[in-house]
């Protein structure tokens, strides 16, 4: 499952990020998820589930299929949505 404030640089790791502040993007929207993931193989589809810590905000996530440490699925989704958005981040 890949929630929104996972790559969001206005959280921090404590408040949901997983992905460095440098591969982040501001307030990720679950359709660039969705389409990055998807350009990566990863045969996403969006859910309308919120994250347990922060129910109250706007549902939604992306299920993808683990191919790989989710860890490392998180860094190549928040690089490609980086670059979607016209950013070119080095890992």
């Amino acid at each position: 499952m890949i929630y929104p404030c996972y790559l969001d640089s206005t959280k921090t790791r404590s408040g949901g990020r997983k992905v460095p502040k440098k591969l982040a993007v501001s307030s990720p929207k679950i359709e660039e998820i969705h389409q990055a993931a998807r350009e990566l193989g990863l045969d996403p589809s969006i859910e309308g589930k919120a994250h347990p810590s922060w129910w109250w905000e706007e549902p939604g996530r992306v299920s993808v299929k683990k191919v790989m440490q989710k860890s490392k699925i998180l860094l190549l989704v928040a690089q490609k949505v980086s670059e979607k958005r016209g950013r070119h981040p080095h890992p």
